[in-house]
């Protein structure tokens, strides 16, 4: 940009002198014109000075990653089955109905190889499930029942994993009730007949052992809560609903389901 503003300038001063020899009417006019044309070509040089500079701007690697993230799933997702999306444009019908934990180690989505429109996702802390009652938890059981009213999902898992960080609170809360944080106890505490369950049955073992059997306990909790529900009850009962735990160890590499109605079936290692 340098040399483009030393060139202009160069040329004006040659003009100018060329000019001092003439006339001065015509050296009048033409000064006139001379100093329009500055006026101009400072602003473009302004702009291209502008833009130059933006140019040089190092790009946020954040801004940058979901940039490329983007156009990597326009390439290869959404431009290669554009019949999908034009499906997926006039409504969704999803058969599944997912409760996952929010751990960024977990998601359904990709475990379960769940393709889009194919499963209605709810993720939280721990991956619970709040029992029905209409002035608490509205997030969760609006998802519910929207699912199941408005979507008819034929079947609903509760997905639980290893290593959950929203467990292993649960596990370490005071008996005596208080709180640390302004939210999470206050949620995790729906799990706290799970936690009950396992210091009565496996209080002897280590706390990380205890977390493990813990995190599928929980999952059996919400499978219960979930029964609470008047509409959730009778689509399980008139059989048109299935009801599903399951266990993610990313440790082993592991997937567990069992079934679940007002009983629960063994464990069905998923190979």
């Amino acid at each position: 940009m340098g040399s483009t503003s030393n060139s202009y300038n160069e040329a004006v001063d040659r003009l100018n002198k060329l000019l001092s020899t003439q006339s001065p009417n015509l050296y009048s006019v033409a000064a006139k014109k001379i100093q329009e044309i500055t006026d101009e070509l400072q602003q473009q040089v302004a702009v291209e000075d502008v833009t130059q500079k933006l140019d040089e701007v190092v790009v946020d690697p954040v801004v940058q990653k979901l940039k490329n993230g983007f156009c990597h799933f326009k390439k290869e997702v959404y431009l290669k089955d554009t019949d999908l999306f034009s499906k997926l444009s006039k409504g969704q019908s999803p058969k599944f109905m997912v409760f996952a934990c929010s751990d960024s180690r977990v998601c359904p989505s990709h475990v379960l190889k769940f393709n889009l429109g194919e499963a209605f996702v709810v993720r939280n802390i721990a991956n619970m499930v709040a029992p029905y009652e209409k002035n608490e938890y509205p997030g969760t059981s609006a998802a519910v029942e929207y699912a199941v009213l408005h979507l008819k999902v034929e079947h609903i898992i509760v997905m639980g994993h290893s290593c959950c960080g929203g467990i292993k609170a649960l596990m370490s809360m005071p008996d005596d009730g208080t709180t640390q944080t302004a939210f999470i106890e206050n949620w995790i505490k729906i799990g706290k007949e799970a936690r009950s369950k396992v210091n009565k049955l496996h209080g002897n073992l280590p706390f990380d052992q205890q977390c493990s059997a813990c995190e599928k306990e929980a999952v059996n909790v919400s499978l219960t809560n979930l029964l609470t529900f008047p509409f959730v009850r009778d689509a399980v009962l008139k059989g048109i609903l299935a009801l599903h735990g399951g266990y993610y160890n990313f440790v082993d590499g592991t997937f567990k389901r069992w079934s679940f109605t007002y009983s629960i079936t063994e464990e069905e290692l998923l190979e």
